[in-house]
């Protein structure tokens, strides 16, 4: 009797919607927002460096401003170069 208890515990203990399956997906479900949560903390850290920099150099500012925003100085000319179109087209 006590042997079928035994063995009916353990049925469900491996084959319930509740048991060993259940907690493998759960390890590998923090697992995996573990690892997303490094990857988010890494970015963060660089966004964060970035923004000190901005904050205390206004040479990163005007290079930010430059590459995204398209923008010169005061005293500067902006020159566009223009590929010559083929004249076969």
């Amino acid at each position: 009797m006590l042997g079928v208890a035994a063995l009916t515990l353990q049925g469900q203990l491996w084959f319930s919607g509740d048991g060993f399956g259940k907690t493998r997906d759960l390890r590998a479900a923090v697992a995996e927002q573990r690892a997303q949560n490094e990857e988010l903390r890494e970015r963060n850290q660089a966004l964060d460096a970035e923004v000190i920099n901005l904050k205390q150099s206004s040479e990163a500012a005007e290079e930010r401003a430059r590459t995204d925003l398209g923008m010169i100085g005061p005293k500067e000319t902006f020159y566009q170069v223009v590929p010559v179109a083929d004249a076969a087209h």
